[in-house]
Order: structure tokens, then sequence, then C-alpha cells
């Protein structure tokens, strides 16, 4: 299984918080988008897509960030577009009480444009357009909290 998700145990996820509480979750999460079938893999995204991005951006977001960069270009995972996405997803969204945290999970996606350049021009036609879409947004990512002083 190599290095796929290396790290992921040195993170304190239960000090983190998501969209719905504790992140202590978070781990086993990315884990079955790493390792599941298709059925299970989506299952785990939907789940991280509610606690990690789809409402707002949390201390648990940035550091699931590069694992998330680290599923998407790994290519016997079966949700990467899909992985790619959620990516995208947390790009567009915010935390205005926390702007530090948004500034964090934002620069975390950015921080990832040459992957997301590479994944463009993937084998797989849904990682090919998902990650033109993630382009296309980076490039044109304007939030104020990401704005240089």
């Amino acid at each position: 299984m190599g290095t796929i998700l290396k790290g992921m145990s040195r993170v304190r996820w239960h000090e983190l918080t998501h969209a719905y509480g504790s992140a202590v979750e978070v781990p086993s999460r990315l884990s079955r988008v790493a390792w599941g079938d298709a059925r299970t893999s989506a299952s785990a995204l939907s789940d991280l897509g509610l606690w990690l991005g789809e409402l707002a951006v949390f201390d648990a977001t940035v550091e699931a960030v590069p694992f998330l960069w680290d599923l998407a270009v790994t290519d016997s995972v079966t949700s990467r577009s899909g992985v790619i996405e959620l990516l995208q997803t947390i790009l567009e969204h915010g935390n205005p009480p926390k702007i530090e945290v948004q500034q964090a999970a934002h620069r975390a996606v950015l921080d990832g444009r040459n992957m997301a350049e590479a994944l463009a021009r993937d084998e797989d036609a849904a990682v090919q357009g998902a990650a033109r879409d993630l382009v296309t947004a980076i490039d044109t990512h304007i939030c104020a909290s990401c704005r240089p002083a």
C-alpha cells in the first residue's frame, strides 16, 4: 500500500473539529476512500464532504487537505474525481468567524495546483474534467482572506 496517507496517524484528530463536532472519525473515512471499493469509497467521501467542506471549512479541513491530494493522485483510489471535486468545494467555502482557518484551508488547496495540472492530463476522463475545473478555480480564486495584504 506504499506511502498513501503516510503521516495521518501523527495528526491529533481528536483535538480537531469538523462541521458536526470531533474529527476523530476523519482518518477512518480517508482510509475508506483510499482502500475501499467504489461504494465504500463514495460513501466515505460523502461523509468527508459534509464534514470538511460543504458547509464551511474547519481546522480538520486544513489537516485533511494534504491527504486528499494524496488520494487524488493515487491511481488505485476509485473515487479520485470525487476527491478532486471535494478539494474544489473546500476552496469555494469559508469560515468567516475563523478567517485564519479559511485561509489555511484555501492555501492547502492552492498549493496543490501543480498536482491538479498533472491530473488534468490523467487517462481517466472524469479525473481530467474535475482537475481542469479545479485548476480554473485555483487560477481564479479571489476570496478576501487569501488576498495578499
